[in-house]
């Protein structure tokens, strides 16, 4: 289990917008290396987590940046249930599935 602590930021381009949290470049590197033992990746270089904010678990992936770290996206349901918004700093638990 890796636990990050990082603000919920918003992506306003295209259609709709995401809610999301940046896993930072270093906690990246653990990642790598749990999901490189578990097998292939799926795509995009994506890995399959459950994530946890609060009481609050739910299946997802994290998608690579091109800056090392990951980004995780937090969809609607989650946040309400979580009482999380954008500009928040949040603890999130991943545990690569």
């Amino acid at each position: 289990m890796i636990t990050v602590t990082a603000p919920v930021w918003l992506w306003t381009e295209g259609k709709g917008t995401w809610h999301f949290l940046t896993i930072p470049p270093e906690q990246a590197m653990e990642i790598r290396l749990l999901a490189t033992a578990a097998g292939p990746r799926r795509g995009f270089g994506s890995v399959r987590v459950a994530a946890t904010i609060g009481s609050v678990t739910w299946q997802t992936s994290i998608f690579p940046q091109k800056s090392g770290g990951y980004i995780l996206p937090i969809k609607a349901a989650v946040r309400r249930q979580a009482g999380v918004a954008a500009g928040e700093e949040v603890e999130v638990t991943l545990d690569l599935a």
